[in-house]
């Protein structure tokens, strides 16, 4: 994301002080994000609101599953435009809560299937756990590593193409991806979380950290998507 050269010193090149308050920011916001997240789905299953959307999108046509994805992409690109608008911090707060809410729309009908199934509190709580220590361990590898992860990103964008033409032609045909092609989609949001946690010492500036923290509470999510199918297919 670029910013205006007014604001554009990136953090790294700050004092320590200022590096270790602005990635304390990032990941409280990540945190506020998540609790966001997990109020308004709270608000979506106690209102009937999630059982509707499963019905609908898991009973009815495949292609308003498809609508659906790209209403929430579309969405999450402008909540992720207004997270990094330095110039309004209340824009960057409704991007913020944008993509939470977004989250919490598109895994409504997913999580309502899967809390029809025995054990599936362990199963969501297990899935959280594992996400989140990997997101962790990620995190803590792309600060201390000495390692460039530049060379992820060809991998991330042709391997994000990749998994979109995927999706979209099982949906169309009906096929189910399977173990594997989740295991994949959870390694490229393992790679995702590197670059971007990377890259946002490298080249955002101390003020950007809501920015920062949408972008990576998205590939959070995304990791956890594809962990719960992972882990729901072996209580299946």
């Amino acid at each position: 994301m670029a910013y205006a050269q007014a604001v554009s010193i990136p953090v790294i090149h700050s004092d320590e002080d200022t590096r270790a308050q602005f990635i304390t920011r990032v990941y409280q916001h990540i945190g506020l994000a998540i609790v966001a997240f997990v109020a308004i789905e709270y608000v979506l299953f106690a209102t009937g609101i999630a059982e509707a959307m499963a019905d609908f999108f898991f009973g009815g046509s495949r292609f308003a599953w498809i609508g659906l994805l790209l209403g929430v992409g579309l969405g999450s690109t402008i909540a992720s435009q207004s997270a990094h608008n330095l110039n309004n911090t209340s824009l960057q707060y409704a991007g913020l809560f944008g993509e939470a809410a977004l989250q919490a729309v598109i895994f409504a009908p997913f999580l309502y299937i899967i809390f029809q199934s025995e054990g599936a509190v362990g199963t969501v709580g297990w899935s959280a756990v594992i996400t989140l220590l990997g997101f962790g361990v990620l995190s803590v590898v792309a600060y201390t590593s000495r390692k460039d992860f530049s060379f992820l990103r060809p991998i991330i964008m042709w391997g994000g193409i990749a998994a979109m033409v995927a999706i979209g032609i099982s949906i169309f045909i009906g096929f189910n991806l399977g173990l594997l092609f989740s295991v994949l989609m959870v390694a490229l949001a393992g790679a995702m979380i590197l670059y971007k946690t990377q890259q946002i010492v490298k080249q955002y500036p101390a003020g950007a950290y809501v920015g920062a923290s949408v972008a990576l509470f998205a590939s959070l999510m995304l990791m956890f998507w594809y962990v719960l199918r992972i882990v729901s297919s072996f209580r299946d």
